[in-house]
């Protein structure tokens, strides 16, 4: 099943304190952008990219994209102040596809068998995420008291992609849009339109990169599929 990618690339990784967008920064010699967009120029499926950037950024992407051979972006959109902006200037500048993916541009461990899910259950069901279980014992706290431990089993953490059918996606980015509501990723402005959004299980190392600690647990990462690949 073929499909398009929007990966917000606007961002100013505040958290990660590089003075810098946290997408340039180094992770086993190139930056972390060109990781993520890798796996999609790999992948046979991927028809299109779309990477929503600062103005002021626009030609030092253009020029990695020369340099590490980065073909399939179809626009470079301006980024907006939110995630939610940034992936809405996207999909304005799109011509309509089956399937759309929203991705971290600093989750550069995503799998293809997990793209390649995500994406069958999009375009069948309409709006898929990918999550993994919760393994730590969650609790409610307020004000510094445990008020209730909460049954982990039905608690999911998200991660991106999140995939979804485009007029669905567009739809829900529009109806948002107008009304001046601001969620915290795709899914939650789909759920707003009362369509349900299935879940496929990912894998605990499609981190994303947000503290200095993150580029640790990255280079670990990289070199682990690299010993696994030599054997």
């Amino acid at each position: 099943m073929q499909y398009e990618v929007v990966l917000p690339a606007a961002g100013s990784g505040k958290r990660m304190g590089a003075g810098q967008n946290k997408l340039f920064l180094p992770l086993a010699n190139q930056p972390i952008l060109v990781h993520t967009l890798q796996v999609f120029e790999q992948d046979e499926n991927c028809t299109g990219i779309w990477l929503a950037v600062k103005d002021e950024e626009r030609a030092y992407i253009q020029n990695l994209l020369t340099q590490y051979g980065i073909t399939k972006i179809k626009g470079l959109p301006t980024g907006g102040a939110e995630r939610q902006h940034s992936v809405h200037s996207c999909i304005k500048e799109m011509e309509s596809v089956e399937v759309v993916l929203v991705h971290d541009a600093a989750r550069p461990f995503i799998t293809i068998p997990v793209i390649e899910e995500l994406t069958r259950v999009a375009y069948r069901e309409g709006a898929a995420i990918a999550g993994v279980r919760a393994k730590d014992t969650m609790k409610i706290v307020e004000g510094g008291i445990i008020k209730e431990t909460v049954d982990r089993e039905s608690l999911w953490m998200i991660q991106t992609p999140q995939a979804f059918r485009f007029d669905l996606l567009a739809e829900a980015e529009d109806v948002a849009e107008k009304v001046g509501f601001l969620g915290t990723d795709e899914a939650m402005l789909v759920e707003r339109l009362g369509h349900s959004i299935h879940i496929v299980e990912s894998s605990y190392e499609n981190v994303k990169m947000t503290t200095q600690e993150d580029l640790l647990f990255g280079e670990a990462i990289l070199n682990k599929r690299k010993a696994t690949s030599a054997n």
